[in-house]
């Protein structure tokens, strides 16, 4: 099953959109395809990944977003973007009973949102430049008055996506200062953008002299993708997408991606429970057999508020 491939026109069928949808999909690369011929291919992981990423993205677009959890704490929202959080909502749905609903937000727009009574789960990893940790200090200036659980899902590789066999020899953060460099990055409040934009201060180059610094994609696999596909030499992003997408890696960091659960009195009944999933053998085989994820702190509490 995991090796049958769909053209276009059946994956437009299946997701009961338009064919110009998909080729938009394909483009921006939220649903990875590859070229026979003259015809684009969309195999059966790759469709399992874009509909697991986007699962129960309608239901979070239709809830009224400004009530509280207290108003239905039969379900949760979980705000992020790697495929790991899926994992951790059925899990979560499948032994606990609560209904998880999923946001895609970036790392510094979800622990907005959870300021804002609007996420009881959020995924952060955003590198401080000043302090060389990951995290902590967002979360702290962000969370001002609420109190929270830190909590760690996985550590992850990040770095640079380059063309095959790296023509542009980019190996370092300061290798961007190289000439005719082109970028492709994330949006505003992703966790890789941050990542870059830190980068960028402490090495001491110009925003400005970047070629497609304001080429912005919403994904690590759209910007895998355009790497790809030869429009831009380099894009930051995590190790698993460029394993996907067949294209060269360049490991510069490990990132600690943690859960920040809000603590509220709704909420007790359930953070003990998944508390206890995160620290399980079980889960963190799984996790581990995702593949680019290290679990060395898995259900570890970080920090306490």
């Amino acid at each position: 099953m995991n090796e049958h491939s769909y053209t276009t026109e059946e994956i437009a069928t299946m997701l009961k959109v338009s064919k110009l949808t998909v080729y938009d999909l394909i483009k921006k690369g939220e649903l990875p395809a590859y070229r026979v011929g003259k015809q684009m291919r969309v195999d059966s992981e790759g469709l399992n990944m874009y509909k697991q990423r986007n699962r129960m993205s309608y239901e979070v677009d239709k809830r009224d977003m400004a009530s509280s959890p207290a108003s239905n704490p039969s379900s949760i929202i979980i705000s992020g973007q790697d495929m790991c959080l899926d994992l951790l909502g059925s899990q979560l749905e499948a032994t606990s009973g609560i209904k998880t609903l999923r946001s895609n937000q970036g790392s510094l727009n979800s622990l907005i949102s959870m300021y804002q009574g609007r996420g009881d789960i959020v995924s952060v990893h955003l590198f401080d430049g000043q302090t060389g940790q990951y995290n902590l200090p967002y979360i702290k200036r962000i969370l001002t008055g609420r109190s929270y659980i830190v909590v760690n899902l996985i550590c992850r590789q990040a770095g640079f996506y380059v063309q095959k066999h790296n023509p542009k020899q980019l190996y370092s953060w300061k290798d961007l200062h190289k000439k005719n460099i082109k970028l492709v990055n994330r949006e505003i409040g992703a966790g890789a953008r941050i990542l870059l934009d830190e980068q960028l201060d402490l090495h001491n180059i110009s925003r400005e002299s970047l070629i497609g610094y304001q080429h912005e994609e919403t994904s690590h696999l759209s910007v895998a993708s355009v790497v790809k596909q030869g429009k831009a030499d380099v894009g930051v992003g995590i190790e698993k997408a460029a394993g996907i997408l067949d294209v060269d890696f360049v490991p510069l960091i490990e990132e600690r991606y943690d859960l920040v659960i809000l603590k509220t009195t709704e909420n007790q009944s359930w953070i003990h429970h998944a508390l206890s999933l995160l620290r399980s053998p079980e889960f963190k085989q799984e996790l581990e057999a995702l593949g680019g994820y290290s679990t060395n702190y898995t259900g570890q509490i970080m920090y306490e508020q």
